[in-house]
């Protein structure tokens, strides 16, 4: 997530989305949007220099449906912290059913994790007991209210001028050393 990204606020100050900063002057312009926070950097233009915002809040409420944590790679990927749950790696990952497809193994949030391609092809189409392999973690559903993507969240919760204005998931929260 860039720097020049901007995380839009309802009315009520619950997370909206999140837009670049084109569209984040789009709405400064309209007059439909009034800035909390700005960020550090400054955009050029031909009206002059002008600091990008880095929170904006809309002037009115936005009705919109509950929207649904879809279940996607990325998803998941963000789920398991981009970790391979049965040995670590961060690099060259993919997603692994736990029960394969082929033994009945749905594609559902308990049955998918965060797998290096190395792990992969050792598990191979077994249980990760018959692979004689462990799980880091039992794979479950995320607790999460997606007002905006999971894989955004995941991002947006790092920065500290948006951490405020996030929901707080103890499973997404990073941990400070």
């Amino acid at each position: 997530m860039a720097r020049t990204d901007v995380l839009l606020l309802n009315a009520n100050y619950e997370p909206l989305n999140v837009c670049d900063v084109r569209r984040a002057f789009s709405l400064i312009l309209t007059d439909k949007v009034d800035v909390i926070h700005n960020a550090e950097i400054d955009i050029v233009s031909s009206e002059g220099l002008h600091t990008a915002p880095s929170v904006m809040k809309m002037r009115y409420q936005v009705r919109r449906p509950m929207p649904q944590l879809r279940l996607s790679r990325h998803s998941v990927l963000a789920r398991d912290k981009y970790k391979c749950q049965y040995c670590g790696a961060k690099r060259d990952l993919t997603i692994d059913h736990v029960t394969p497809r082929w033994m009945g193994g749905p594609h559902t949030w308990d049955n998918l994790v965060a797998c290096c391609r190395r792990c992969n092809l050792k598990k191979g189409d077994k249980t990760p007991k018959q692979a004689n392999m462990k799980l880091h973690t039992t794979p479950a559903r995320p607790k999460f209210v997606p007002y905006i993507s999971l894989q955004q969240y995941i991002h947006a919760i790092k920065r500290d001028d948006w951490a405020f204005y996030l929901p707080v998931y103890d499973e997404f929260v990073p941990v400070l050393v």
